[in-house]
Order: C-alpha cells, then sequence, then structure tokens
C-alpha cells in the first residue's frame, strides 16, 4: 500500500472498517435441495465407514457366491455379472453427485480465501496505522525529553 492510501487517523480508519463476514451463514442457505443433497453425499461417501460398508458388502458377496452351497448362489463365479452391474451403477450414480458436491466445496473454499483475504486485508491496514501512531508518540517523546533535557 502507498502512503496515500493509509489512514492517518483513527476516525478515517473506522470509515474503512466493513463489517467481517461469515462466509458459512452467506453459503448453506443460497443452496437449493438438489445441491444440499450433493454435498451431503459427498461428506458421507468421502469416509472410512462409507469404504468399510462396500468392502464388506463386495467380501461378503463374492464369498458367498464362491463358497455357499451350488444351489445357493445367485451370481456364478468367476463372472459375477450382478455384482458387476451393481457396482458400476452405484459407481455411476455417485461420480457425478461427487463432482457436483466438490464443485460447490470448491465454490464455498474460494468464497473463504475471499473473506480471509479481506480480513487480513483489513489487519494490515490496521496495523499500520497502529504503527505510524506509535511513532508519532516516539517523536513527541523524543521531543519532549530533548526540551526536558535543556
Amino acid at each position: 500500500m502507498q502512503n496515500s492510501e493509509h489512514p492517518k487517523s483513527l476516525d478515517e480508519l473506522k470509515k474503512l472498517r466493513k463489517p467481517v463476514r461469515n462466509v458459512n451463514r452467506e453459503f448453506r442457505p443460497r443452496l437449493g435441495r438438489l445441491e444440499r443433497l450433493a454435498l451431503w453425499i459427498t461428506d458421507r461417501v468421502g469416509t472410512m465407514g462409507f469404504f468399510l460398508i462396500i468392502f464388506s458388502w463386495t467380501v461378503v458377496w463374492l464369498s458367498w457366491n464362491m463358497f455357499a452351497p451350488q444351489h445357493m448362489r445367485f451370481d456364478p463365479y468367476p463372472a459375477f455379472v450382478l455384482w458387476l452391474f451393481i457396482s458400476n451403477m452405484i459407481q455411476i450414480f455417485l461420480m457425478p453427485l461427487i463432482m457436483i458436491g466438490q464443485n460447490l466445496q470448491g465454490r464455498h473454499a474460494e468464497a473463504r480465501a475471499e473473506a480471509d483475504f479481506e480480513v487480513n486485508t483489513k489487519a494490515e491496514r490496521e496495523i499500520e496505522t497502529i504503527l505510524m501512531h506509535l511513532e508519532n508518540q516516539n517523536k513527541v517523546m523524543l521531543e519532549i525529553l530533548t526540551k526536558l533535557e535543556k
């Protein structure tokens, strides 16, 4: 920042002060139902719990269809056609939902970064003003000390 942009007094600094934004409060209400659903799914699918559910389901399904009595197997080894079909359907439906959720999370992160930048700029301006006042106080104190020593 150049010196001309620095406020010279606390009153000038107060006039430049903007209220701090809470981006989280601004972001969520603007989302539609489907966007909230996409975020909810993105938050849940990206967990170890979801991975363990899918992993367990796969192990049980494949084990049952390999080791159960022949007449009880419903998805024959080695093709596992039904398992592949269901797995692919899960992937096909989750992929776009996760991408939508990630795009929404990216927009939210961008808004947070913008708000952080505003706060940092405000803090920098205030710190520079405080430093200017401290330098001015030091000058005044040195002048008083010089006068007292005479």
